[in-house]
């Protein structure tokens, strides 16, 4: 079985969106990464599933996690190369996790465990379920969103992650979400600055 890949050593402030679907992640990846003028990791997730479901109209199986996880990985390692002291991610291994368990009875994937602890995220965007829903090919079962919420929450909460719920319209949550990610990044900026002092 190919490993799940680690991140490399790039000095980047990785944030990450988190939380049930159709919750507004993508959306606010996409003004996080215009305002820092940087880029934002997609979803693998969707575009493997949306792929399964044109070609087989299947939808994932328990199987498939693993490659789902190192497609993630790996599209995350590539988009890295390309940001400017951000990396906003439209979702994480651990998010896969949620996603699996929930499916997937008695699911555990060592394997997935132990990348889930290997990789390092400074800051989680928990998005709550005060958005519309919006149907697509891929999203089921919207009379669950506050069952999905809580196990996101509490995934969060197990793992000791560092996170902010965000809540109300695109604006409220997009300064909130910026509130939260500017001093991280004056902090590594005053740490360079040290850093060079000192050299």
């Amino acid at each position: 079985m190919e490993k799940i890949p680690k991140q490399p050593s790039e000095k980047l402030i990785k944030v990450v969106l988190f939380g049930p679907e159709s919750t507004g992640k993508t959306t606010l990846s996409n003004q996080l990464a215009t305002h820092y003028k940087t880029v934002w990791t997609p979803e693998f997730l969707r575009e493997f599933s949306q792929k399964k479901w044109d070609e087989e109209q299947k939808v994932c199986e328990e199987k498939d996690v693993i490659a789902i996880a190192q497609g993630q990985m790996k599209l995350e390692n590539e988009t890295a190369k390309s940001a400017n002291q951000v990396l906003i991610c439209d979702t994480d291994l651990l998010e896969t996790k949620v996603y699996a368990e929930f499916y997937f009875e008695g699911f555990n994937l060592p394997a997935l465990n132990q990348a889930i602890e290997d990789n390092h995220y400074d800051l989680y965007l928990l998005t709550y379920i005060d958005t519309p829903w919006e149907a697509d090919d891929l999203r089921d079962r919207p009379e669950m969103r506050e069952q999905m919420f809580k196990k996101f929450e509490n995934a969060l909460i197990r793992h000791n992650k560092n996170y902010v719920l965000l809540k109300g319209d695109k604006t409220t949550r997009l300064k909130k979400a910026t509130a939260h990610i500017d001093p991280l990044l004056e902090r590594q900026n005053s740490s360079v600055i040290t850093n060079i002092a000192l050299q």
